[in-house]
């Protein structure tokens, strides 16, 4: 395998790791909230802030590695950001 090669596969599968984790905080947050009867309870928000931080922690390392494009990294971040809102969003509309 050539270097270019290596280097294609080592971001394909830093991407995949980081969809597969970004979907099991999804999974994680969703199992909280069906959990909780509030949206409001500090558990919660402590479970999803911890989780968003170790994320993005993550994420800024691939990049920082080289393993993932910042923009790529960004759009990782931004789109687990945009599924929790809709997730709280559901909740909220449950809970009415």
């Amino acid at each position: 395998m050539a270097s270019s090669d290596v280097m294609v596969h080592l971001n394909q599968k830093a991407l995949r790791l980081l969809q597969d984790d970004a979907g099991k905080i999804e999974k994680l947050i969703a199992i909280q909230m069906e959990n909780l009867a509030t949206r409001k309870c500090p558990l919660y928000e402590e479970v999803l802030d911890t989780q968003m931080y170790g994320f993005s922690r993550a994420v800024d390392f691939a990049v920082r590695a080289g393993l993932v494009e910042e923009s790529a990294g960004k759009q990782l971040v931004s789109e687990l950001e945009r599924n929790l809102a809709l997730l709280y969003e559901a909740l909220a509309r449950k809970e009415e």
